[in-house]
């Protein structure tokens, strides 16, 4: 990206000047700026230039940032009638607004829109609620495939409470996977049965973890195989004390990863109340504890299995806030109960309609999250030690769609009326890092 910085340099001196040549000059294509502020390089190697192409509001800033690897990006910020007006080559792109919320106000006090090429890309943000119900922390929200068509990308904000904030944008092609993963497991959900070499079903009753409303069952009515595809359905009945049952798989002591890609191309359930995942945890959950050697660790409040030894969240979809996929890593230093939630969010259309491809990728170095092939979140190893890195050792993947819980329940009580749920998962596969 940082190539691309000269020749945004140039073409606005050259029309500043007026001296550009008939042919005109050449167009970038990414583009990456630090609203208000001066020029800065993320943690992660993008190179945000000093602000250039937007104007309006009031520029201001932020003492204090939680929630980020790199809290001076969102230290100055503009806020009011933001406009965006970046000459850009023709094509798609991927857009990651930055944001973080600078005043002390509650939800619904600042509400607004996005806008890019005059097509609402991001409705009713909300900072502060979108961020876990907190001020100064930050927030980024990817849009992809915005098309330009006319040599300028154009993003304005429209409010309906409040005025807008923006604190850093980056606008960038898509990038194509590339050929050094190798893959080392899948499974494409072709026989008759779930393949038992590969997965093992959670038997869990409610409340056992996350305060989730449903009972895990290993029944075919909750976890089966039809028409080449895995079926994880979520009903509405009574169950061994739960009001509703789902099912959950993971392939701990089966399918153990210490790095690579791991992908899930799959179709969500909707409506309020239900919370797909694609997920990992470790597979030696005592590794970084400190409270506990053995045993049921999760659910159990007296052991830090978790978040000591680590969980990395490759998709996670509340059903109340449709077409809004998350990606997480928790760990000792940065979770949500110190204000300190590492996370991205990936704006889709039709979820629940259309098969996506869910990859993260990990790294000794980073974790990158992906929603077909655009990516929307970077977590980096800052080389501190366990607490902010426990990704050192052997994770397991999990999928499952959990009922209510308190993320699943945070947009109002579960609507009963949408049962039964499924998410459909054409094929799981890991990939490898090959030998160079």
């Amino acid at each position: 990206m940082s190539a691309n910085l000269p020749r945004i340099a140039a073409l606005f001196s050259c029309i500043l000047l007026a001296a550009c040549d008939a042919s005109g000059p050449e167009l970038p294509t990414s583009w990456a700026v630090n609203v208000g502020g001066p020029a800065h390089t993320g943690i992660e190697g993008t190179a945000y230039a000093a602000e250039a192409g937007v104007n309006g509001g009031t520029v201001g800033r932020l003492e204090s940032v939680k929630g980020s690897q790199d809290p001076d990006l969102y230290r100055t910020y503009r806020r009011g009638d933001i406009q965006v007006a970046l000459p850009l080559a023709n094509g798609a792109y991927d857009i990651t607004f930055h944001f973080a919320e600078p005043d002390q106000v509650g939800g619904g006090e600042r509400v607004f829109d996005a806008f890019a090429e005059g097509q609402r890309v991001i409705d009713d943000l909300d900072v502060m609620a979108f961020r876990d119900g907190k001020v100064e922390s930050a927030l980024t929200v990817t849009t992809p495939g915005v098309v330009v068509a006319d040599g300028e990308l154009n993003i304005s904000f429209e409010a309906s409470a409040g005025e807008p904030v923006l604190s850093a944008l980056v606008v960038v092609p898509r990038q194509a996977r590339s050929d050094d993963w190798q893959l080392v497991w899948q499974d494409e959900f072709d026989a008759g049965a779930l393949d038992e070499q590969k997965w093992t079903p959670n038997i869990w009753p409610p409340r056992k973890v996350n305060d989730e409303d449903q009972a895990y069952t290993g029944r075919e009515k909750n976890i089966r195989l039809e028409d080449g595809m895995l079926v994880i359905e979520a009903h509405k009945e009574d169950y061994e004390g739960a009001s509703y049952t789902s099912g959950r798989i993971h392939t701990a002591g089966k399918g153990d990863f210490l790095y690579g890609r791991f992908e899930m191309r799959a179709k969500l359930p909707s409506g309020q109340g239900t919370w797909p995942a694609f997920w990992m945890l470790p597979t030696d959950p005592f590794r970084y504890a400190t409270k506990c050697d053995a045993g049921e660790w999760q659910g159990n409040d007296e052991c830090d299995a978790w978040p000591n030894s680590g969980e990395i969240d490759i998709l996670e979809h509340v059903g109340y806030q449709m077409d809004h996929v998350h990606g997480t890593v928790h760990n000792e230093a940065y979770y949500w109960v110190k204000w300190e939630q590492r996370k991205g969010r990936i704006l889709m259309d039709g979820v629940d309609k259309d098969f996506h491809v869910y990859a993260l990728e990990w790294t000794p170095e980073r974790i990158d999250a992906f929603v077909d092939d655009a990516h929307y979140f970077t977590y980096m190893n800052e080389g501190t030690g366990w607490n902010a890195w426990p990704y050192d050792h052997p994770f397991h993947l999990i999928l499952n769609i959990a009922v209510g819980g308190v993320w699943g329940r945070a947009g109002g009580p579960i609507d009963d009326s949408i049962f039964p749920q499924q998410m459909l998962v054409d094929w799981v596969r890991v990939y490898e890092k090959g030998e160079p």
